[in-house]
């Protein structure tokens, strides 16, 4: 055979891989949030800057401002709806790197899931502990070199709802979240590229009067390690073995950007035979 010749296979690999997703051996869940006028954004208290809810401005839609096409402006902030932290985006990582630089070969990388959405259930203020950590890896063997620790504690379940999402009272935003101490631990002493949540932000509701505050992006981006935020439907996923492909936009200079993230989650096979294509969309059903 000579190079070129249709016969021959030069990249079986990702050959595989396509054929796998198209048979459904590899399915395809999305864990993106729908962007729209009615997606959740964080609300800081005066004196603080605020971001602005995501619009879309139409430019033309068939008619005499563009007879043959439909197209809009987008109105969003870096940080709404399922979006990609960058170092950059905190005080601790100021010289750090901004989205625009994230290395390719980090936005695809091996994740796991730590569920704890029965305790986030009962507790809305629940924290992720490093004991909850140790106990999980004594469970499913040690957290991912260069993968993302998924913490999924069902939150994705009151994304309809601004006030239900944000859970705030008169003392501030009650959500789930990660410890001080555990923050700290991960950023530190663990080999994870980043932490993902299905809530507004990787830090939880109470964490403005943490000491320091909002740990998670003060520990791990000052770490040079990433966040994803408002993720949905984890409980799709398996404990260990899913893939997360996470691109943000390549904004030159931005703290951050809204993303799609998917994750490829491979099922076995019986007999011989693929498992029939599952609902690629990731939407319920």
């Amino acid at each position: 055979m000579h190079p070129g010749d249709p016969e021959e296979d030069d990249m079986p690999v990702l050959r595989s891989l396509i054929e796998s997703v198209r048979d459904g051996r590899i399915e395809v869940i999305d864990l993106t949030a729908p962007l729209s006028e009615e997606t959740p954004i964080l609300r800081l208290p005066e004196p603080f800057g605020n971001t602005i809810p995501f619009r879309l401005e139409e430019i033309s839609r068939y008619d005499d401002r563009g007879p043959g096409w439909y197209w809009n402006d987008i109105h969003t902030g870096e940080h709404t709806g399922t979006h990609f932290d960058a170092p950059i985006h905190w005080a601790t990582a100021r010289d750090g790197e901004d989205v625009s630089q994230v290395p390719p070969r980090s936005l695809l990388a091996p994740a796991v899931v730590l569920d704890f959405s029965a305790e986030a259930g009962k507790d809305p203020d629940f924290l992720l502990q490093i004991a909850h950590v140790k106990e999980w890896e004594r469970a499913n063997g040690p957290l991912p070199e260069g993968g993302w620790l998924l913490y999924r504690t069902g939150w994705d379940s009151r994304s309809g709802d601004q006030a239900a999402f944000l859970n705030a009272d008169e003392t501030g935003p009650h959500t789930p979240g990660v410890s001080v101490e555990c923050a700290r631990w991960l950023a530190e002493e663990t080999p994870v590229l980043g932490l993902g949540v299905e809530t507004v932000g990787t830090d939880a509701g109470a964490a403005h009067s943490f000491d320091p505050a909002f740990p998670c992006h003060s520990f791990l981006l000052g770490a040079g390690k990433y966040g994803l935020t408002q993720l949905r439907n984890l409980d799709r996923l398996p404990v260990t073995g899913a893939v997360v492909i996470a691109p943000p936009l390549p904004i030159v200079g931005g703290s951050g950007s809204p993303v799609r993230v998917l994750a490829l989650v491979e099922h076995e096979t019986s007999a011989g035979q693929p498992t029939p294509a599952g609902n690629e969309t990731g939407q319920a059903g």
